[in-house]
């Protein structure tokens, strides 16, 4: 039986990196075709006021904490969640657990260039894995109908759109009857890390969930979208208990 909370109306499994993995892998073998999403505050907070996307998030198959603001949000729920469950680090962990299988991947969005350095470099770390196509996400309506029509020949078992949310979580949900892939995830910026173009917060903070400061101070042009961190908090707090 599936196991929820929910964080200002936000559905989150409440699972552990491990049983996402395993509950990913196991979409792969169920009727159907299948959303994960991996909201953090930001997106929560967009959710708010953007009807369509919560309706996504409610709707989607598999929904992870990706931010430790969430988790620490999940106190005031019914079932507090026991971990952050980053989605550059579900996607690594299926990448590697599904390489040298018969399941492929295909890489959309970012800018020109980065999906397909991405997804060389994901092959050559990760021995087996097949990548069947890649496309970057600039298009027009025109080039957007060839994009869905490559992604339906080449049929992969598991698509990753990188279009930053919920531009991706949306195009997913209008896009997804129209694809051949099993799964699709959005990744937000994770193409540029797997690219080597932008790097990760140092292991220190991510373990004690301050990735979103090393980001500040890396990108110090992220304030205002930082800025909605502690409004979140503000908010959670306001309605705990309701």
């Amino acid at each position: 039986m599936r196991k929820q909370t929910h964080v200002l109306g936000v559905p989150f499994d409440a699972v552990t990196m491990e049983e996402a993995v395993a509950k990913a892998k196991s979409l792969l073998t169920e009727e159907g075709r299948h959303i994960i999403c991996t909201p953090n505050p930001e997106i929560v907070m967009e959710a708010q006021k953007d009807q369509a996307l919560m309706e996504i998030l409610k709707g989607a198959s598999l929904v992870v904490p990706d931010g430790i603001g969430v988790v620490w949000a999940s106190k005031y729920s019914e079932i507090r969640l026991t971990e952050r469950v980053a989605g550059f680090d579900l996607t690594q962990n299926l990448m590697a657990d599904l390489a040298a299988t018969e399941h492929t991947f295909y890489f959309f969005g970012g800018a020109p260039g980065v999906a397909s350095t991405a997804a060389r470099k994901m092959m050559k770390k990760y021995p087996g894995l097949k990548v069947v196509g890649v496309h970057n996400g600039y298009f027009d309506e025109k080039e957007e109908k060839r994009i869905i029509q490559d992604i339906k020949e080449k049929s992969p078992s598991i698509l990753l759109v990188g279009l930053g949310a919920p531009k991706q979580e949306k195009w997913i949900y209008d896009n997804l009857r129209l694809i051949d892939a099993k799964v699709a995830i959005g990744v937000g910026g994770s193409f540029d890390v797997m690219a080597g173009n932008v790097k990760r917060a140092p292991k220190i903070f991510r373990k004690l969930g301050l990735e979103w400061f090393h980001r500040l101070i890396t990108q110090p042009t992220r304030w205002r979208r930082m800025m909605r961190l502690p409004k979140f908090a503000l908010t959670v707090l306001k309605t705990k208990g309701r």
